[in-house]
């Protein structure tokens, strides 16, 4: 069960689940690039990490090793990146960038990098952004998506190979819920559970059974009731609505987790693996969160970024050691973040530019403490709501039950992985039954708050 409301720090990962917790003022961060993001409950961002072209957006272009403020920017709901350039999302719907913009990549009608947030001119009623390798992505409350930056792949989706300045509209996709970015592809998601990808294709990371790029979208062959998506360098993950990962891309260092090292063009089952609840992909890793807060990970492993304690690679997935409880995962190009349930984030793997955070640039293949994070700390040492409230069964089918030592001023809420409120009730007795029923197959997050405070629990509806 998580605590939700006493944390002080947001993390924007590329999924679906970043909108729910958003939603609940949940903790949130991103591990972008060389750097991570630290997104905090007041609307202000930490970063740590390089800081060549200004991407952490601290108005200084030297790396730090311990997180800085984002500075001249507030209201934030949301952040992305994953090379050399940062995005925020307001909570106006409008968006904010820094860093590299040799392409065009931060949307402002120049190519001239910045080290403080600039305004992307001409974008209102933004859900959702996503930061590729040197492009850009931006999801709209009409499903619609609009993308900038570096385009010799055909990653903008608007069927040409032309490098933009100013955001151009995705052409052949509606109703997108979800968005990610790789290093040279993007990946969309569809309110119908289907998923549709353009860019590079180098290894295969559209999923469309071919290594040929694409500048107009292309559905995924094979894939339907996915929730969640995520870009790595050049594979793609996708968690389906019954907690399985299918995966797809390049697979040199064994990342896609099927027990091979052979590329794919078409999707494969992450083997060993079921009730995960949120995925993660880094530059040749992925990371899956599972629904008992342990996190696994596999591929890539030359500077400990799995977490085990080694610094070999794996084509099958290894738990992360020494973390349980966790809210959250993200990945960045050779490192790993990871938020708990007590309000503490951790980092493995690279650190020579110092984006784990711990002042050091010392690497590190068994998690370490993030320090120095947003000032507003309400770390919870021990949540006292935890024992006094329970949810079950987990997996549910019909009914689920919701018991607590104290009813009154106590509200219940599923919500699914979009963020979209299902069901709420007031309690009216120590143990509360919901029908659930109606609700299709799938993962679903219990948000149960009472005058203690707030926890969220993670379930499956078979």
């Amino acid at each position: 069960m998580k605590n939700i409301i006493a944390k002080s720090i947001l993390i924007a990962l590329l999924l679906p689940l970043v909108g729910l917790r958003n939603n609940l003022n949940a903790q949130s961060i991103a591990a972008s690039g060389y750097r991570s993001l630290f997104l905090c409950t007041n609307g202000s961002v930490k970063s740590v990490g390089s800081n060549a072209f200004g991407q952490l957006g601290a108005g200084v272009m030297t790396n730090q090793t311990t997180p800085v403020a984002v500075v001249g920017i507030s209201g934030i709901t949301k952040v992305s990146g994953v090379g050399y350039h940062s995005l925020f999302l307001k909570d106006d719907g409008t968006v904010w960038a820094v860093g590299r913009n040799d392409y065009g990549q931060l949307g402002d009608g120049t190519n001239v990098d910045k080290n403080l947030a600039v305004q992307v001119p001409g974008l209102t009623g933004i859900t959702a952004v996503a930061g590729g390798g040197y492009h850009s992505l931006f999801l709209k409350n009409d499903g619609t998506i609009w993308a900038v930056g570096y385009n010799n792949s055909g990653q903008l989706g608007d069927g040409t190979t032309v490098h933009k300045n100013t955001p151009v509209q995705v052409q052949g996709v509606t109703g997108i819920t979800a968005i990610a970015a790789g290093a040279y592809h993007s990946i969309f998601l569809k309110n119908d559970g289907t998923v549709w990808t353009v860019g590079g294709n180098y290894s295969g990371a559209l999923g469309d059974g071919t290594i040929v790029s694409k500048s107009i979208p292309v559905q995924v062959l094979g894939l339907t009731g996915i929730t969640a998506i995520a870009g790595g360098n050049e594979h793609s993950l996708f968690l389906k609505n019954d907690g399985t990962v299918w995966a797809v891309g390049y697979n040199y260092y064994g990342g896609l987790g099927d027990g091979t090292t052979i590329s794919r063009s078409n999707v494969v089952q992450v083997l060993g693996l079921t009730d995960i609840t949120a995925i993660a992909a880094g530059r040749g890793h992925s990371l899956f969160l599972k629904n008992d807060d342990t996190v696994w990970a596999v591929g890539w492993n030359s500077t400990g970024q799995l977490g085990d304690g080694t610094n070999v690679s794996k084509s099958s997935s290894v738990q992360v050691q020494n973390q349980t409880g966790i809210n959250a995962i993200a990945a960045g190009e050779f490192h790993s973040l990871f938020l708990k349930d007590n309000n503490t984030v951790w980092g493995v793997g690279l650190n020579d530019p110092g984006q784990l955070g711990d002042g050091t640039i010392v690497n590190k293949n068994i998690p370490i403490q993030v320090t120095n994070l947003c000032t507003v700390s309400l770390e919870i040492k021990e949540n006292s709501v935890r024992n006094s409230v329970s949810v079950y069964p987990i997996p549910c089918k019909l009914q689920l039950f919701i018991e607590v030592e104290e009813y009154q001023d106590t509200t219940a809420e599923i919500f699914n992985l979009r963020g979209q409120l299902i069901q709420s009730i007031s309690l009216k007795t120590n143990k509360t039954a919901l029908q659930i029923d109606d609700l299709k197959s799938g993962i679903y997050l219990v948000q149960v708050k009472n005058p203690k405070g707030m926890i969220v629990k993670k379930i499956l509806k078979n």
